[in-house]
């Protein structure tokens, strides 16, 4: 499909894809939605905590909402989409993927960018116990680049009417190497300290599996990904996992109305995070390129952000 246009103008402070990105990151305020928790078991013997919020009216549409790289299912982009949902008459399903809820997940193992198992689980476990006629995905980042890969790796459900994918690095090397640039070094430095957090924890519980002596040569997000996510994940190397789970190869096997929302001022998305030449040469895939927005930002008046209202608008079309 060929580009689709985007008008999003923001306040001039937000222009800057850096504030943007801050801005909605720490300072947005998402209040009253009410979320109800449910652990999911997973057939390897882990959990997954499914927060459900629901619409007023009971609905038979449901919103699945993927966060990214340490998020989890209260931060605001989460509960900002939740809320816009839920007031237009669909259930939103936000997963907190593995050791993302607060408890930390029983394997080795956690989640990554590529863990389309563990979305698939939430899936059929929605279509085989919840009853909902309609299911859509709405993934941030990490969680975006997972639909995506989703949508086009397999044959999906006709329950699964369309989805939506926010700052996506569909290439994950050509993210890493933005994210490695000094510009970015705030924001390395923060999922840094969150994921070193929790390798010392799986450490602890692991002995075995992962030593102090490994984890001290971790200096940046590649070498965390070369000694831990690909190990424990079945990879061979940090390069082996960029490769395998970026979401760019996959979607020319899209056939789900899917809508990418990159802007072109994020500072975590190199030029391969652009996928212009898919979109065009796939009708279910439609890509809004706005000018501004920052990393996962698109700050608007009245405490939303861009892609609640466009996405909303986009599925509402398969209702």
């Amino acid at each position: 499909m060929p580009l689709d246009p985007s008008n999003y103008e923001p306040q001039f402070i937000f222009k800057n894809g850096h504030i943007a990105t801050i801005y909605a990151g720490i300072f947005r305020k998402v209040e009253g939605v009410q979320q109800i928790r449910e652990r999911m078991e997973l057939e390897d013997g882990d959990f997954l905590d499914l927060d459900w919020s629901f619409a007023r009216e009971k609905s038979d549409k449901v919103v699945i909402l993927l966060h990214g790289l340490e998020g989890h299912a209260q931060r605001p982009y989460i509960l900002g989409s939740a809320k816009y949902f839920n007031a237009r008459g669909l259930d939103c399903c936000a997963v907190n993927l593995r050791g993302c809820s607060g408890e930390p997940n029983r394997l080795f193992r956690s989640y990554h960018s590529g863990a389309t198992e563990d979305l698939n689980e939430v899936i059929l476990y929605i279509l085989n116990d919840k009853k909902y006629q309609s299911i859509y995905l709405k993934g941030f980042s990490l969680g975006g680049n997972m639909a995506l890969k989703y949508l086009g790796e397999r044959k999906v459900s006709p329950f699964i009417k369309g989805a939506i994918a926010v700052s996506v690095p569909c290439n994950l090397h050509d993210s890493l190497l933005q994210l490695l640039k000094p510009q970015n070094l705030l924001y390395a430095r923060r999922f840094m300290k969150h994921l070193l957090e929790k390798l010392d924890a799986k450490k602890k519980a692991f002995p075995e599996l992962i030593s102090s002596s490994e984890i001290i040569k971790i200096k940046n997000l590649k070498d965390f990904d070369d000694i831990y996510t690909s190990k424990a994940h079945g990879f061979k190397d940090a390069m082996d996992y960029y490769k395998t789970c970026s979401s760019d190869q996959f979607l020319k096997g899209i056939k789900t109305p899917t809508l990418i929302i990159n802007a072109l001022n994020d500072s975590f998305l190199g030029n391969r995070c652009y996928p212009v030449s898919e979109a065009k040469k796939n009708s279910k895939l439609f890509l809004k390129l706005p000018k501004y927005g920052g990393h996962v930002g698109f700050p608007e008046t009245q405490n939303l952000s861009y892609p609640e209202k466009i996405g909303y608008n986009f599925l509402k079309e398969t209702f």
